[in-house]
């Protein structure tokens, strides 16, 4: 392994503020790689894994879909006004999503160093990043930061919720105010995607 540096971004922050539009900027216009925790927890769930075995052993077969695989949604009505339960469910599932973080990050970092001497910059998009004691994998956090306000009309919206419904999803993530604390950087999306993007080009664009 050489010894040129690795710059990997921790995205995260509040359920529906942003955190999509951000990573499909830094993939789609910034050309960075992106390694989505959400598509590993959806991996380590996959129809015949021994976590969606014990998921189904807590919760029954209506769990699942007729095709084997998971009934998101239903789950997510279990554990969204349960913490105990979201806890034992989020026990299984973030082991796989940090061992699969940690494997391809070196795949990037492997297949960087035979093509390119400058710095690699990876971008790990995890929604608990702080909630999951992820953060030592990165070498800085972002957060994507909107309203309040803001954040439960596009919950709303986005997800076809009710008031009580978006409430319980957000208040059952870590305060967005107490990730800003804890943030290298804090990316304001409460007004357009323009000027959240614009923001995102100034801190790629900073030294490290």
């Amino acid at each position: 392994m050489s010894d040129r540096v690795v710059r990997a971004i921790g995205l995260t922050g509040g359920i529906a503020t942003g955190k999509t539009a951000t990573s499909h900027y830094l993939a789609d216009i910034c050309k960075l790689p992106i390694l989505d925790a959400d598509i590993y927890a959806r991996e380590a769930v996959h129809p015949g894994s021994p976590i969606l075995d014990s998921i189904v052993q807590r919760y029954g077969a209506t769990l699942l879909l007729p095709d084997g695989n998971l009934n998101r949604p239903e789950l997510g009505n279990i554990i969204f006004c349960n913490p105990a339960e979201r806890q034992w469910l989020e026990q299984q599932i973030h082991p796989y999503v940090r061992r699969r973080l940690v494997e391809e990050t070196q795949t990037c970092i492997a297949a960087w160093n035979r093509v390119s001497p400058n710095t690699l910059t990876v971008v790990l998009v995890v929604p608990l990043l702080f909630e999951a004691n992820m953060t030592d994998l990165c070498t800085e956090i972002w957060v994507v930061y909107c309203s309040p306000e803001v954040q439960l009309q596009r919950l709303m919206q986005r997800d076809g919720l009710n008031g009580d419904r978006a409430d319980a999803r957000i208040n059952a993530q870590m305060p967005l105010a107490q990730k800003c604390q804890q943030a290298d950087v804090v990316l304001d999306n409460s007004s357009t995607l323009d000027s959240l993007f614009l923001q995102v080009d100034a801190q790629l664009n900073r030294s490290i």
